[in-house]
């Protein structure tokens, strides 16, 4: 069987079908029988469209297959414009406004439970058709290599290729249960802090532990207070269940602990010290064309949460 002409239109989407189908099954010849190739014609028309592109898309071994970096981005858009295709068919049929498929969506964990999941709930009550794949972690994910469509992230960003919107005003601010407030006496400097039971997120860059805030006083300079590990987690909801529960003093986001701070269940204190602004964005990728499904709720998203400012 010959390989396909990469020149073909059709022909490169069946090229793609079998890229995307051995990225999968880490194995041509098992991406080959599944689109009724030979393992060489398979085997061939990978090597055929790496000389299209120019560029290595498999590193191969005797005992596996599996992507580089290059192959990671390109399986990326290559999933995307499959999903576009099969979109685009089904609008055919749907109408042009179709909202469905997936949407895969990474989140701080604590806000991700709190206050992004009663949202999507109700986005998805509006559009049942639309189902999620939701990655909550305190790590900041790579979008392309994680294969992210929207991502929700707290202060400076560092993926500069996204496109990036202010949901909602923040800062991180010192929190505690207001039993422990009154058992120990509050701090009243930051440097307090070094003395108190401390909760400490830990994320991939290490223990959350240097605790930024401003010098107020007229040099205004920005300053770190290094507080000692009382209890420690890589889940930003364990620092406040602890918190609640009066087993130290918790760094947080405000947005995350803005019900307990309604309901009395926390309380802030040194405000006049952390007062650096960390708002919460809105990442998505930079395409000329969205989806149905990712305008429909990068637009819910952006009015749901300035419904909450």
């Amino acid at each position: 069987m010959s390989t396909p002409d990469l020149q073909n239109g059709s022909d490169r989407f069946s090229v793609i079908r079998l890229f995307l189908d051995a990225a999968q099954l880490g194995s041509f010849s098992a991406a080959g029988r599944k689109q009724g190739m030979s393992p060489a014609a398979a085997s061939a028309s990978m090597q055929r469209l790496e000389a299209s592109l120019q560029v290595k898309l498999f590193e191969r071994t005797t005992r596996q297959l599996r992507l580089t970096e290059e192959g990671r981005l390109y399986r990326h858009f290559s999933e995307q414009a499959m999903a576009l295709m099969a979109e685009a068919e089904a609008s055919l049929h749907a109408g042009t406004d179709s909202v469905r498929g997936v949407v895969k969506v990474s989140a701080p964990s604590d806000l991700g439970r709190n206050v992004l999941m009663p949202m999507l709930d109700e986005f998805r009550a509006r559009h049942p058709e639309i189902q999620y794949a939701l990655t909550l972690s305190d790590n900041t994910s790579n979008m392309v290599q994680d294969d992210i469509d929207i991502a929700l992230r707290y202060g400076q960003l560092a993926d500069s290729e996204m496109i990036a919107r202010v949901l909602a005003p923040s800062r991180r601010v010192v929190c505690a249960a207001p039993a422990l407030i009154a058992q120990a006496g509050g701090p009243a400097t930051p440097e307090d802090l070094t003395c108190l039971p401390t909760l400490v997120l830990v994320t991939a860059l290490g223990p959350m532990q240097e605790w930024r805030y401003c010098s107020n006083d007229e040099a205004d300079e920005r300053r770190t207070v290094r507080v000692r590990r009382t209890q420690q987690s890589n889940d930003g909801e364990i620092i406040r269940k602890w918190a609640i529960a009066g087993q130290g003093y918790a760094y947080k986001s405000i947005l995350d602990i803005s019900e307990d701070l309604r309901c009395g269940r926390l309380v802030t204190v040194l405000d006049e010290y952390f007062t650096d602004s960390a708002p919460l964005n809105l990442l998505y990728h930079r395409n000329r064309y969205q989806p149905p499904r990712i305008s429909a709720l990068i637009a819910f998203l952006l009015e749901r949460f300035a419904d909450l400012t």
